[in-house]
């Protein structure tokens, strides 16, 4: 099946590029409400998923233990800047389980936004693996291994209990089957495993809504959805498309990008959860895709609507701040 051209590109009057994509809506009970594409191809959810992976910690009992409120759990979820509020709240939910940067396992890089970057390339020799995208993510998996007495050395592989367990509850939710042959290591060297994207997106709307899980996931997972939502800038940070996204409804929306052009959101008050990839991994296609989605949930509420489209189909300008095309979404999702 051919993936339907979902984003276009201009410069002047031209078409300048085309990204094809695919792109699914289901409610909680994993009905399809839109969809887009080859919905049942197996997709990486790469850092979209975050959420998932967060559950243990929140399920073990580690993130009461440590007292970790609702910037603790976003960040646990998240893909940031490595902005200064990051670093600090990163090394904090360490030092609450008595560990400190050398425990983490996820590797170290510069930002990937510009702003931050040139701060840290004016005050740092070099980055820390704090500074790492995904250093939240992995000092909730560093305390929760603290909490349940799992040894934190080689966390990120494969036969670790931790990465076990979430891989159990990755199958519960997606109902996917994963094992080695549908297996890859992530950009931060955990394992990320290929799911069909219709399956993706049922498990956020379980995870979103609580149908069809047990008490204690149902809570969780509403704890930490509702965490996302109430601290957008700890998901992602300054000027990123998953916190715009969120603070367009606050409360109502939660988005969360994954790399190769992969986004999942949920609307939980309406029981609806989105996931999406751009076929050729683009991100600015994947912005564009899921902003749009969102917005065919809004059309009652007009300014919500029109500021998610306004995300949808913008401008582009040069580095004179001339405009030299947009970004915008095809008819497809006027269907």
């Amino acid at each position: 099946m051919s993936n339907p051209v979902l984003v276009e590109v201009t410069r002047g009057n031209l078409v300048e590029s085309r990204h094809r994509g695919l792109v699914i809506a289901v409610d909680a009970d994993g009905k399809t409400v839109f969809s887009l594409g080859d919905t049942d191809a197996g997709v990486f959810p790469r850092s979209a998923c975050k959420a998932m992976q967060a559950l243990p910690l929140m399920e073990t009992g580690a993130a009461d233990a440590y007292g970790f409120g609702n910037r603790e759990l976003a960040l646990a979820c998240s893909s940031h800047n490595g902005e200064p509020e990051h670093v600090a709240l990163a090394a904090a939910m360490l030092a609450a389980a008595g560990r400190d940067v050398a425990t983490l396992e996820c590797g170290e890089h510069w930002s990937f936004s510009q702003d931050t970057i040139i701060g840290q390339a004016r005050t740092l020799d070099h980055p820390s693996q704090l500074h790492n995208n995904c250093s939240g993510k992995h000092a909730g998996f560093v305390c929760a291994c603290c909490h349940s007495g799992q040894e934190t050395a080689g966390y990120v592989t494969y036969d670790h209990p931790l990465q076990r367990e979430i891989r159990g509850v990755m199958e519960s939710l997606t109902g996917a089957a994963l094992a080695h042959d549908n297996c890859g290591t992530d950009g931060c060297s955990i394992p990320t495993y290929a799911v069909p994207l219709k399956g993706l997106a049922h498990g956020f709307a379980k995870m979103a809504t609580g149908t069809g899980l047990e008490p204690v996931r149902a809570k969780a997972s509403k704890r930490l959805i509702e965490a996302c939502m109430a601290e957008p800038f700890y998901v992602a940070g300054s000027k990123r498309a998953c916190t715009r996204l969120m603070q367009t409804a606050p409360g109502r929306i939660f988005a969360k990008t994954g790399a190769e052009g992969v986004f999942c959101a949920a609307i939980p008050e309406k029981g609806i959860a989105i996931a999406l990839k751009c076929e050729d991994g683009t991100t600015r296609a994947a912005e564009a895709m899921v902003a749009a989605t969102l917005a065919r949930f809004f059309t009652d509420e007009p300014d919500v609507h029109a500021s998610l489209m306004a995300q949808a189909n913008h401008s582009m300008r040069n580095w004179n701040g001339i405009a030299v095309g947009d970004v915008r979404v095809t008819d497809a999702f006027a269907a």
